[in-house]
C-alpha cells in the first residue's frame, strides 16, 4: 500500500489535513488504530461523560504518580476512535486568545502569530450566528453553534459575572475574549460535529483518500528520509509507503512516542531502550502542558437543575427524545455559559477560564449526593509547570510514561486559591441568591490557604488538554522538534501537526486550535503561500495594568 501522503492518526488535525490534501488532488492514506465513531454515546452531545470513560474509544492512559498531588495517578484520555479526541471530548469550541499566538511567534513559531492563524480559523468555521464576518467564518466544514441557554442557572451565571464587575462578551471567539457570555460547541442539528464528520467523511468520498485500520509501530526512515510507516494490521506487520511525506498527527501523547520509537528523540533515553538514534532531538516528549481545573459545586434551593433527569426514567426520556427528534437536553453538551477573566491587575489578558454546568456532577458521570445543584469548572490557563512523555518500553504496544509534574510551582497554588475565592464571590451575587442553598465543595469551612491547598491537592482534575511535546520553533533551537512549516527537524520527508507542536498552551479548550494547526499545516505541506494575514486588533482591557476587572 502506498500514497503520496501517509497521515498517522484520524484525529482533529489529521482529519483536517486529509480533507485539504485530498481536495488538492494528491493521494492520501490515513492510518487509524481506533474503531467506528457511529455509536450513540459519541453522537449524542448530552452523553459526553460516557465515551471518554469507555476502553472501546479511549487509549486508557494514566499519568505516573504525580509528586505534588499526593502521588495520585490522573486519567489522560485520548481518543482511540475515528475522529480521535474530537469524538470523545466535551465539544467546547475555543480558539484561544489572540495573545497566545503572539507568544507562539515570540517563541520561534514564525508565521503563527494571530494575524497568521485568524484566516485559518475563518476558513474552518461554519458559525451559526450573526457576527462581524471579519472575525468569524460562515462557510467552513466545522459547524459551531450555541446551546439554547434556557436553564435559568445558565443565565444567572452571566448576570452574576456582570454584577461582580466583570466584562460581558457576546463572542469570546471574536474580538473580545475577556468576560462572561455564551459558550460555543461543535454540535450541529443535535449531533456531535467531530473532525471525522466535518473533514474525514467528506474526504473519504474522494477516490484519492482512504483510511486503513492499523496500529502504527514506527516511521520507516531510509538514508535520513521518511519513506513509510510500519504498522500492525490483521496480526501482520507491514509497511505503508509514502511517495512524498509521512505526517504524524497521533496526539501529544502518541506522536512523541512514535518519534522516539522511530529513533528521533533524546539520544540517551532512546539508548536505554535499545533504539538506534537517527536524530538526537532532546525536545521530543518534553514541554508537556495541560490545564487543571476544580469543580466548585453549589446545592440548589430550587429544583431547576438537570438533576431531574438523573434517574432511569429521566435518562430514558432524554435518550428517546434525542433519538427520535435530535432535540432536548441530549442535543447539548450543557456547557452553555462561559467566562474568561484575569486573576489580578497587571495580567494583560485572561488567565482563568470558567465552564458553567447546571448540575453538580463529575466528568465521569457521578452526580453529587445532594441532588439539585450547579457547578463552575475553573482553572488557570498558563501554568508554569512542565512535564514529559517518555517511552516505558521499545514495544509499540506498550503505553508511554506520562508525567505532567502538575502543581510543581508556587504560582500554581496561588493561582488556584485565587480561582476558588473569585468563584465564591461570583456565586454570592444577587443573580444566584434565589438558587444558592449551600456550598457542596470545597465546603464553607474550607477557607485558609492550607485548607484550600489540601482541597486542591485532593480534588484538582485534568481538563484533558495535553499539548506541547514536540514544540514548534526555529531550526537552530535545540529544544524545537518541528520548524514553522511543521517539518520534523533532522529528518527529511516527515512532518508533525497536532497539539504536540504548541510552544505554549492556549487559553481554553484545545480542539479548535488543533484543527487550525491541521488546516494551516496542510498549506505548508502543499507548498502553498499561506492565507494573507488579517491584522485585526483584539480587545484588551484598557485598565489591565491597574485593575483586575
Amino acid at each position: 500500500m502506498e500514497a503520496d501522503y501517509v497521515i498517522v492518526g484520524a484525529g482533529s488535525a489529521g482529519c483536517a489535513m486529509a480533507y485539504r490534501l485530498s481536495e488538492a488532488g494528491v493521494s492520501v492514506l490515513v492510518i487509524e488504530h481506533g474503531g467506528s465513531d457511529a455509536g450513540p454515546f459519541i453522537q449524542m452531545p448530552g452523553a459526553l461523560s460516557y465515551p471518554m470513560n469507555m476502553p472501546r474509544y479511549d487509549w486508557g492512559y494514566r499519568t505516573e504518580p504525580e509528586p505534588h498531588l499526593g502521588g495520585r495517578r490522573l486519567a489522560t484520555p485520548r481518543g482511540k476512535v475515528v475522529g480521535g479526541s474530537s469524538s470523545i471530548n466535551g465539544m467546547v469550541y475555543v480558539r484561544g486568545h489572540a495573545m497566545d499566538f503572539e507568544t507562539w511567534k515570540e517563541m520561534g513559531a514564525e508565521g503563527w502569530g494571530y494575524a497568521d492563524v485568524l484566516p485559518y480559523y475563518r476558513r474552518m468555521e461554519h458559525w451559526h450566528a450573526d457576527a462581524d464576518p471579519d472575525w468569524r467564518g460562515h462557510d467552513g466544514p466545522l459547524h459551531v453553534t450555541r446551546g439554547r441557554r434556557d436553564n435559568p442557572l445558565t443565565r444567572a451565571f452571566v448576570e452574576a459575572g456582570a454584577q461582580a464587575g466583570y466584562e460581558v462578551t457576546d463572542d469570546y471567539n471574536g474580538e473580545k475574549q475577556e468576560g462572561f457570555g455564551p459558550m460555543e460547541m461543535t454540535v450541529w442539528r443535535g449531533r456531535r460535529w467531530s473532525a471525522a464528520r466535518a473533514y474525514l467523511r467528506p474526504a473519504l468520498k474522494r477516490e484519492n483518500c482512504e483510511m486503513v485500520r492499523a496500529l502504527a509501530r514506527r516511521v520507516v526512515i531510509e538514508e535520513g528520509r521518511a519513506t513509510g510507516v510500519e504498522v500492525t494490521r490483521g496480526g501482520r506487520t507491514e509497511v505503508i509507503r509514502a511517495r512524498r511525506e509521512v505526517i504524524l498527527a497521533a496526539s501529544s501523547i502518541n506522536s512523541p512516542k512514535l518519534l522516539m520509537l522511530s529513533g528521533i528523540g533524546p539520544a540517551a533515553h532512546l539508548a536505554e531502550h535499545g533504539i538506534d538514534v537517527i536524530s538526537d532531538r532532546p525536545g521530543v516528549g518534553q514541554n508537556l502542558q495541560d490545564h487543571l481545573e476544580l469543580y466548585l459545586q453549589i446545592a440548589s434551593s430550587q429544583p431547576v437543575s438537570l438533576y431531574r433527569y438523573w434517574n432511569l426514567l429521566g435518562k430514558a426520556y432524554v435518550g428517546a427524545r434525542w433519538l427520535l427528534t435530535g432535540t432536548g437536553p441530549g442535543a447539548s453538551n450543557q456547557f452553555e455559559s462561559a467566562a474568561f477573566i484575569r486573576s489580578k491587575a497587571g495580567v494583560q489578558y485572561p488567565d482563568i477560564q470558567y465552564h458553567f454546568l447546571p448540575i453538580a456532577v463529575r466528568y465521569d458521570g457521578k452526580a453529587a449526593a445532594e441532588g439539585h445543584g450547579f457547578q463552575a469548572h475553573v482553572g488557570p490557563m498558563r501554568s508554569p509547570s512542565r512535564g514529559e512523555v517518555r517511552l516505558s518500553s521499545a514495544d509499540p504496544e506498550a503505553a508511554p510514561s506520562i508525567r505532567f509534574n502538575y502543581m510543581s510551582h508556587k504560582k500554581d497554588w496561588e493561582d488556584f486559591r485565587t480561582c476558588i475565592r473569585l468563584t465564591r464571590e461570583i456565586f454570592r451575587q444577587d443573580a444566584f441568591a434565589p438558587y444558592v442553598k449551600h456550598e457542596i465543595q470545597p465546603g464553607a469551612e474550607v477557607q485558609s490557604d492550607d485548607a484550600l491547598d489540601g482541597f486542591i491537592r485532593e480534588h484538582v482534575e485534568s481538563a484533558y488538554h495535553p499539548c506541547g511535546t514536540a514544540r514548534m520553533g526555529r531550526r537552530d533551537d535545540p529544544m524545537a522538534v518541528v520548524d514553522p512549516e511543521a517539518r520534523v527537524i533532522g529528518v527529511e520527508g516527515l512532518r508533525l501537526a497536532d497539539s504536540s507542536v504548541f510552544p505554549q498552551i492556549t487559553n481554553g479548550n484545545l480542539n479548535g486550535p488543533s484543527i487550525m494547526v491541521g488546516e494551516k499545516a496542510a498549506d505548508h505541506i502543499l507548498g502553498r503561500t499561506p492565507l494573507p494575514p488579517m491584522n485585526l486588533q483584539p480587545w484588551i482591557h484598557p485598565d489591565w495594568e491597574t485593575s483586575q476587572r
